[in-house]
Parts: structure tokens; C-alpha cells; sequence
């Protein structure tokens, strides 16, 4: 049971609203973690702006690995389900991709280099070597997507930590 509720959309408060029916517009329903967030409009706002932003960066397969990665990092059982699902339903990334993403690999080499970079990231709160710079760098990645993998790993520290904390109970289903 989650230790932060869990309103439904409907009860949440009229300024999460908009941003609720967006995300049900999109996915056909809220999940629960849109629902912690909507107990804060202002949080719930700008975390729908952070996304929509930075879905314009990286390609989607990119953004599902790099979650999935950080997830695996920071032991977030929600984030590891939805972007296990996402992952393969909508970015359509194989299952041994989506555990070599957890891991931060790939069979891909550049999106292994982005992977190990983000879980690098991740691990080392950002206290990385110019080694893993260059690393990056030499699979092919501009100094403008370094800076879009580290917003990636930072939004998706931010869903870990409201899941961790709130213990979001899980509503997607297993692939």
C-alpha cells in the first residue's frame, strides 16, 4: 500500500487536472504514479513540463534505456515495472535489451555507451570521470546530448525518489 495517497484523477485537486487528463489522453489512464504527483499541482505541472521537454531530446529507446538504467541504480520497483512495460510496448526494445538496459549495456554499441554512461551517472551522482566522458563522447555523442542523457538521469531520479518514498503501489503489468 502506498505511503502517499493515491487520489483518484477525478478527486485530485482542480489545478491537477489538465495535466491528469493529458496523461490519460495518452495512455488510455493514470497510472499511479501521476496520481501521487497530482496530490501537488505544482509538482504534478512541472514534471509535465520537464517530459514534454525533454522528449524533444533523445530518441524514445534512448530515454526508455536511460530509466531504465537509473531505476535499476536507485532499486525503484515502480519505475523498473513502467519503464519495463513502456519500454517494450511503445519504444519497442526486445526483453534482453530492456535487461541489458537495467544493467547499463547494450548489444547496440551506442546505446551501450549511453546506458553505461547514465547508470554511471547515476551511480556516481554525477561525480564522473573524464573517462566516462570521453567514453560517451567517442561513441558518437555531442556535448548537447551529454547534457540531455544527465536531464534524463536527473528526471528520472526525481519519479525514483517519489516512488521510493511514497512505495507506489505497482499498476503495470508484467511483459
Amino acid at each position: 500500500m502506498s505511503r502517499i495517497s493515491i487520489p483518484e484523477p477525478q478527486s485530485a485537486p482542480e489545478a491537477s487536472q489538465a495535466t491528469l487528463g493529458a496523461i490519460n489522453t495518452k495512455l488510455g489512464r493514470v497510472p499511479n504514479f501521476f496520481r501521487v504527483l497530482s496530490n501537488s499541482p505544482a509538482v504534478i505541472n512541472a514534471h509535465a513540463a520537464l517530459n514534454q521537454g525533454l522528449g524533444k531530446a533523445l530518441d524514445v529507446k534512448t530515454r526508455e534505456r536511460i530509466a531504465l538504467a537509473v531505476a535499476a541504480v536507485n532499486g525503484c520497483e515502480y519505475c523498473n515495472a513502467a519503464h519495463t512495460f513502456t519500454g517494450f510496448t511503445f519504444s519497442k526494445l526486445s526483453r534482453e535489451e530492456i535487461e541489458l538496459a537495467r544493467q547499463g549495456t547494450s548489444e547496440e554499441p551506442k546505446a551501450a555507451a549511453v546506458a553505461g554512461f547514465a547508470r554511471r551517472v547515476a551511480q556516481a551522482r554525477g561525480k564522473v570521470t573524464q573517462d566516462d566522458i570521453d567514453a560517451v563522447r567517442g561513441a558518437g555523442f555531442s556535448d548537447a546530448q551529454i547534457v540531455e542523457i544527465v536531464a534524463v538521469v536527473a528526471e528520472n531520479f526525481f519519479t525514483n525518489l517519489i516512488n521510493n518514498v511514497s512505495e507506489t503501489e505497482v499498476d503495470f503489468s508484467e511483459i
